[in-house]
């Protein structure tokens, strides 16, 4: 079976597929349209997120049996037209759970802690205690909307912190701390989201969901950008209605989440890079060290298994 590599994704994946005799090919200096002119000759395809595979790629791709996502999500991918031809598709999203939640929990202590500003003001040469002083994680409620496999290991890295956690699955039965939005809204010191982006997730958080909460609150986002509307993230914030967000990812990404498009300097993103009520990285927090070698293992596992 011949596969193309369109990303790069850790080494042991390929070196695992050629030992179950695999060809496996690169393509990372070729553009979209030049991988479409020899995508007939390959079985599968490994990818990140470079670009969308859609329809008519998939037609061009005759004999195309898998497409594996190195990572979560599959929202570059037209699933619906991709399984009219048979074709499986699948990611990886067990293997870098555990770094989305220890990212997440690190986002909102740093946060918390003033960590961020008062580094910065140290290595300044000013010493500011009293307008550091913190606040504790320790009681706080946190709602978790979606509880998948970065939901459920962010509820599991929380628990030593003796916090209530309120979990919320549209798809899901009994799995644990199981509630309703209606007690999210009602109860929530901090929201994280833990979800695909969908049709259905798309601007999910605007004015009205967080309007709909009964508490200010603390927001974090290491799911998709665009599950979250920019300017009502930053109204709320001006508003006092959000105390603090976490955004590991925006927006603005391009669709590779490899850079922000040309209007990342709308007033809304520039608000979000000065204020002191907002932790900001660029979409890593799936991305460690481990969790590139263990999806690089998942993603072998489920080749393998559907292939031999």
């Amino acid at each position: 079976m011949r596969v193309l590599f369109i990303d790069r994704v850790h080494p042991s994946l390929k070196k695992n597929l050629k030992k179950n005799h695999f060809v496996c090919d690169e393509s990372y200096h070729l553009s979209k349209e030049e991988i479409e002119k020899i995508i007939h000759n390959y079985e599968g395809i490994i990818i990140r997120s470079r670009f969308i595979i859609d329809s008519n790629f998939i037609i061009k791709a005759k004999n195309l049996k898998f497409i594996a996502r190195a990572g979560s999500g599959l929202e570059n991918i037209d699933l619906e037209f991709a399984e009219s031809k048979n074709i499986k598709c699948f990611n990886a999203s067990e293997g870098n759970r555990q770094a989305v939640a220890e990212h997440a929990i690190g986002m909102i202590l740093s946060l918390f802690n003033n960590l961020n500003i008062s580094d910065k003001e140290v290595r300044l040469g000013k010493w500011e205690r009293e307008g550091n002083r913190g606040v504790e994680l320790q009681g706080k409620t946190v709602g978790i909307i979606g509880f998948g496999n970065t939901g459920s290991a962010f509820a599991n890295a929380l628990q030593g912190f003796r916090v209530k956690i309120l979990a919320y699955d549209k798809y899901l039965t009994d799995y644990p701390f199981q509630s309703n939005m209606q007690e999210i809204y009602k109860q929530a010191d901090i929201v994280s989201l833990h979800i695909p982006l969908t049709e259905e997730t798309r601007y999910l958080v605007n004015n009205n969901f967080i309007n709909n909460f009964e508490k200010d609150f603390y927001f974090i986002n290491t799911a998709r950008g665009k599950c979250a509307n920019t300017k009502s993230i930053v109204k709320s914030l001006k508003n006092g209605k959000l105390k603090g967000a976490c955004l590991d990812v925006v927006e603005y990404e391009k669709n590779s989440f490899e850079n922000l498009s040309k209007i990342r300097f709308t007033n809304e993103m520039q608000y979000l890079i000065k204020s002191k009520k907002t932790i900001l990285t660029p979409h890593i927090a799936g991305w460690t060290v481990k969790s590139n070698i263990k999806i690089a293992k998942i993603l072998t596992e489920k080749i393998l298994d559907i292939t031999l």
